[in-house]
């Protein structure tokens, strides 16, 4: 079977949530408590080895504050089972499970973000998905035209 290329995401966290910090911090977290079913279909896609752009949403302003690497690929989220998550569902069955999540793990923390609006000011962003009016998906497919770009103004070590 042939090896697919590297796929490039974006992954939308709350700061107050978990941040960059946070990752960088931890080395190694588990992508959970997603649930949106097109979202999670984009992580069930993942490979080891993908790279997203870690954004920080609902901040003022929001941005894209680093880059982590797929660690695991897409496995059943644990908190669709436990009563006492925020993220429990009662109609998800351990035989059938809803949710999955993938393990993420630090690369590296931009030395200054990547506001929204700088990319949406940015032409040669136009058509990326996250700044597009209404596009709230948390875990979204990055082309890597888009990808390089976003690295370029962050002067990013990572490259793709």
């Amino acid at each position: 079977m042939a090896k697919r290329g590297m796929k490039l995401w974006l992954m939308k966290s709350e700061p107050d949530v978990y941040s960059i910090d946070d990752l960088a911090r931890d080395g190694t977290e588990s992508w959970e408590g997603v649930r949106n079913y097109q979202a999670r279909n984009f992580m069930r896609e993942m490979a080891e080895g993908d790279l997203a752009l870690f954004y920080h949403s609902n901040a003022k302003p929001p941005g894209v504050a680093g880059v982590c690497r797929i660690r695991r690929e897409a496995y059943p989220d644990d908190t669709q089972f436990d009563e006492k998550s925020q993220y429990y569902d009662a109609k998800s069955k351990k035989e059938d499970p809803r949710w999955s999540m993938v393990d993420v793990e630090f690369v590296e923390k931009f030395d200054e973000e990547i506001s929204l609006q700088a990319m949406k000011d940015d032409p040669a962003l136009e058509g990326m998905r996250v700044t597009q009016k209404g596009s709230r998906l948390s875990v979204q497919p990055v082309d890597k035209k888009h990808f390089k770009r976003v690295l370029k103004m962050a002067k990013a070590k990572t490259k793709v």
